[in-house]
């Protein structure tokens, strides 16, 4: 029986990224699939294949860095600030009118949509069909309650009554790409999450899918990874700090900058360090021994997905989160805002490479991500959603 699936997401990569595999897997099954999201992020979701509806509107680039003396600040308060004002207030009001037409004119089975994208489940409850929601970043449910009111406001938008916000967002089914220890332990997730084992799609079509050759003329010795991820590499002072750091280190150094950055204000380097605007982590990862973040949900997925221990500077969003479960699990060690310096990263780098229980820990989670069962079993719970049209709770797990 054929489906038909729309995907909603926010245009950054690291929103619909982790959707691919799951798209590509639907397609692969015989399903229908289309993407919506803003028009840059069509733009680029093009690229790779994908059918895609074009909703809403493309912010800023990226919001204007913060003075040097808030930055250290930065961090809880803007997660809110996002959540509220764009990802259920701005992002979702200009989204839902283009959703309603499109779901209205594509007729979907059911709606899919990254986790802090909520056009998607107020439409898909306007319209009388499930929807599942795919887990990108933490899970906070804090941030739910907060957005109780924006999100009322939304379904009173659509005619839907306000009161059964919270409870909408993922009352069929919440797919976490996610190894369960990793989940936080405070706050027990939605009985209806389930597990599945699922890395993002990072291969650019247009690029070649082999690692530049310098990578493999490195000396061999500990291969240190940094990046900063695509939506906050911009951040000021960050990426010489680690250059600075590493540069006298028995190390080998590979550093991916992410869009907008140019490679030339960074001058010549070391042999031992090679700089990149990108390079896929599925190519690199397997060739590291640590991993220098900013603590994103994918890249702390990749580095989990092979192993690798971290060192964590998180900037913004759900960085934070992440870094601290990382350091409660032993696979990283964190460097807060107010202390990064080349110094602590240098030192924490040491730390790291020194104590084969990060490594051992890191693995203990990769073990645990590989023994889940793959993207066939998301497709198949998706299809029970279209034919079931009801809860997916854990009752019904495997």
């Amino acid at each position: 029986e054929m489906m038909r699936a729309l995907c909603t997401t926010h245009s950054g990569a690291g929103h619909w990224r982790p959707l691919l595999p799951l798209v590509h897997a639907l397609q692969t099954a015989g399903h229908q699939v289309a993407f919506a999201t803003t028009p840059g992020g069509c733009t680029a979701l093009e690229t790779h294949g994908v059918r895609c509806f074009s909703m809403g509107m493309d912010d800023l680039p990226h919001p204007l860095p913060a003075s040097p003396n808030t930055r250290s600040a930065i961090a809880p308060a803007q997660a809110v600030s996002v959540w509220v004002e764009q990802f259920a207030g701005r992002r979702a009001e200009a989204s839902i009118p283009d959703l309603l037409a499109i779901g209205r004119r594509w007729r979907p089975g059911f709606i899919v949509r990254d986790i802090s994208e909520f056009g998607g489940c107020v439409v898909a409850e306007r319209l009388g069909i499930p929807h599942a929601a795919v887990q990108v970043s933490a899970y906070r449910p804090h941030l739910h309650q907060i957005i109780a009111p924006r999100l009322g406001r939304l379904r009173a938008s659509v005619g839907l009554p306000p009161g059964d916000a919270v409870a909408m967002l993922y009352r069929y089914l919440l797919l976490a790409p996610v190894p369960p220890s990793f989940q936080p332990v405070d706050t027990p997730l939605p009985p209806t999450t389930h597990a599945f084992r699922s890395l993002a799609d990072d291969r650019e079509p247009d690029t070649a899918a082999a690692l530049p050759a310098r990578i493999s003329q490195l000396p061999p010795r500990p291969t240190i990874y940094a990046t900063l991820g695509t939506a906050y590499n911009w951040t000021p002072g960050l990426f010489a700090a680690i250059l600075t750091a590493l540069e006298d280190e028995p190390v080998n150094l590979i550093v991916t900058l992410g869009p907008g950055l140019d490679l030339a204000a960074f001058g010549d380097q070391p042999p031992h360090v090679v700089i990149d605007p990108y390079i896929p982590q599925s190519l690199l990862l397997p060739r590291c021994d640590l991993v220098i973040t900013h603590g994103g949900f994918g890249t702390v997925m990749a580095a989990l997905g092979h192993g690798l221990p971290m060192v964590v500077l998180p900037i913004a969003a759900d960085m934070p989160d992440n870094a601290r479960r990382c350091a409660e699990l032993g696979l990283a060690r964190v460097i807060a805002p107010d202390q990064r310096s080349p110094g602590s990263i240098r030192q924490a780098v040491r730390a790291v490479l020194d104590d084969p229980r990060y490594r051992r820990n890191a693995e203990r989670l990769r073990d645990e991500f590989v023994s889940l069962p793959g993207l066939a079993h998301a497709v198949s719970l998706l299809a029970r959603l279209d034919g079931e049209r009801r809860p997916l709770d854990q009752g019904h797990r495997r």
